[in-house]
């Protein structure tokens, strides 16, 4: 095993040794600007020192509190002094603060803080006076300074997105004297142009560098803007008045051209997907239409008076056939019964009986005598014969043999 193999442990108490024996870090003092500031329940305060260039932890303990005369707030500058050191456990450094004192831009925030209550409780910052940015833009106005990284980026993005963008730069200062009224100047200016949205802003830099979007001409200038504004300030833990007045707050002047330049490669794929959706739907419609015409011309046919007429027509002839066929079933089984009923009279007829030697004899009324008790002794009667008639008269009347007995 290496003789220089050491716990994770005895590296970090290693290097809390070092750090306690330089004597700059045992008492030094630290510029930069308050982030993350958190007053715990134990009365210990835990904040964030930053700057352009990195940020270190800190805290203050409730033991050292008593010289602190003000609040720490998001975004003072303060100086700290206190001692570096590590913590053991956790294996971080950290700026154990002693005094902690606002530095020269705490006015400035306060200024600021001032400024942005008062304006707040105007309305200024409310959300139903903040305007959509159009979703697609022919124009770009740009109110920054016409050197440096913002407008650079933003050119960039714009051209990458979208070559078809006109970028309207209005050349503002963004530092210094006379600021504030010349970016106020350029939002009014690009507004009378007509540009469909306003990016103003610049890069990072310290609460002074900033200073110009944190003046109440700017805030108005914005406010009163006809066209939507982004304010695009510094980095994104940079926080200035504009950004609360404007239509729509970007973390950076990139982030300002992305949000506002549409991508005009993926509208076009977009709008080719939208194609392809409407054709296949207007194809899909016309298929269903021509099905429908298919089917209401059918119905067509089938309800109009020459197909009903047509219809009538074959029920017709399809009755009168079934008519036709059953009045000769009809007529055949008639027939049939007829021959039948033709032989059986056939059989009771008198004529064949005359023709087999037998007679036919009617009284004067035309009554067929069938017994003697039907006539009387001197009575006309008629005799027919097979080939003809005789008259005769009743001499006597004899009767049968058997009703003698």
């Amino acid at each position: 095993m290496s003789k220089n193999l050491y716990t994770v442990g005895q590296v970090n108490q290693y290097i809390k040794d070092m750090m306690q024996q330089d004597f700059l870090l045992q008492r030094i003092g630290v510029k930069g600007e308050i982030s993350g500031c958190k007053y715990h329940s134990s009365g210990h305060i835990y904040f964030t020192l930053k700057d352009h260039e990195g940020v270190i932890n800190c805290v203050m303990f409730k033991g050292n509190r008593g010289g602190l005369s003000f609040v720490l707030k998001e975004g003072m500058q303060v100086v700290v002094t206190g001692s570096v050191d590590v913590y053991v456990k956790g294996g971080s450094y950290q700026l154990y603060a002693r005094t902690i004192r606002q530095d020269g831009a705490g006015a400035l925030y306060e200024k600021f803080e001032a400024l942005k209550k008062e304006l707040k409780e105007s309305g200024m910052f409310e959300q139903e006076y903040k305007r959509p940015i159009p979703k697609y833009i022919r124009t770009l106005g740009v109110v920054t300074a016409p050197t440096g990284a913002a407008i650079r980026d933003i050119i960039n993005i714009t051209r990458r997105r979208n070559p078809y963008v006109q970028i309207i730069l209005y050349p503002a200062l963004v530092q210094g004297d006379g600021a504030a009224e010349s970016v106020a100047m350029g939002i009014r200016t690009l507004a009378d142009m007509g540009v469909d949205v306003i990016i103003a802003g610049r890069g990072g830099g310290s609460i002074e560098d900033l200073w110009a979007f944190n003046e109440e001409i700017v805030a108005h200038a914005i406010f009163d803007c006809p066209v939507p504004v982004v304010s695009a300030v510094g980095h994104e833990t940079d926080t200035t008045i504009a950004d609360y007045v404007a239509d729509l707050r970007a973390p950076t002047p990139s982030a300002a051209a992305e949000l506002c330049v549409y991508e005009y490669d993926r509208l076009m794929a977009d709008m080719e997907d939208y194609m392809n959706i409407l054709m296949g739907s207007l194809e899909r419609k016309i298929t269903s239409s021509r099905h429908e015409l298919r089917e209401l011309t059918r119905m067509l046919m089938a309800l109009s008076p020459s197909g009903r007429i047509r219809d009538r027509r074959m029920r017709s002839v399809d009755l009168e056939n079934r008519l036709t066929m059953l009045w000769k079933q009809k007529l055949l089984v008639t027939g049939r019964r007829l021959d039948v009923l033709i032989e059986q009279m056939k059989g009771l007829s008198p004529l064949d009986r005359l023709k087999s030697g037998f007679s036919y004899v009617e009284d004067v009324n035309g009554r067929n005598v069938r017994s003697i008790k039907e006539v009387n002794v001197g009575d006309q009667i008629t005799i027919h014969v097979t080939d003809g008639s005789i008259k005769a008269g009743i001499s006597s009347i004899v009767p049968a043999a058997d009703e003698d007995l």
